[in-house]
């Protein structure tokens, strides 16, 4: 089926896909709160074991809610646009947390900002399409470069906590951040090719 053609289906606002989301976007200040607290303030670090309990928990609503919607048939035009949403503010603040408490910094910011430009531009690109009513479904490598995010990510709140478990655990999520950085830009250049070649039809 052509995924521009579904039918846009009234929004269930208490469906549990729905809810899964709203618990995916309410974990976002806890994480980052556990993680300024540990950092910025320099708490214990057993706060980056429980920031990293609930991003995980946070990351794994990112499958359930997309699974148990088509599952359920609960597919909504609010779901659909509030997934990306809660993706995206997930990886940044997270990302921004991270490097306002210098696990990640040097050269390795450069990969966060790789990130955080990509998903600005796929959004504003997305927007832009939607008035065209041109639909641009997400493709296998654009959830593999989420999950390789969420994983490096998961890396680096562990930080200095995971080295205690783990030896070079924060020298780990690093290279996840670069391979994830690596394959955001490529899957960026797709979005926007797509989006120019619409541009140029236009």
């Amino acid at each position: 089926m052509n995924p521009n053609r579904i039918p846009r289906l009234p929004a269930h606002p208490m469906s549990l896909p729905n809810i899964l989301t709203y618990a995916r976007i309410a974990a976002v200040p806890v994480v980052v709160g556990l993680l300024f607290w540990q950092s910025i303030f320099a708490g214990e670090l057993w706060l980056r074991w429980v920031a990293l309990a609930v991003f995980i928990a946070a990351a794994v609503t990112d499958f359930f809610d997309g699974y148990l919607a088509r599952a359920w048939g609960q597919q909504s035009s609010l779901g659909r646009m509030l997934d990306p949403i809660a993706d995206k503010l997930l990886v940044a603040a997270c990302l921004l947390i991270l490097a306002a408490g210098t696990t990640i910094r040097g050269w390795a910011l450069l990969a966060a900002v790789i990130i955080l430009c990509r998903e600005v531009l796929v959004s504003g690109l997305r927007e832009y399409l939607a008035e065209l009513r041109v639909g641009v479904p997400v493709t296998t490598l654009a959830k593999w470069k989420t999950v390789g995010q969420l994983v490096a990510i998961g890396f680096l709140i562990a930080g200095e906590a995971g080295e205690k478990v783990l030896p070079y655990t924060v020298e780990i999520g690093i290279t996840l951040l670069w391979l994830a950085a690596l394959l955001t830009l490529y899957t960026g250049w797709d979005y926007l090719r797509a989006g120019l070649r619409h541009m140029i039809d236009e």
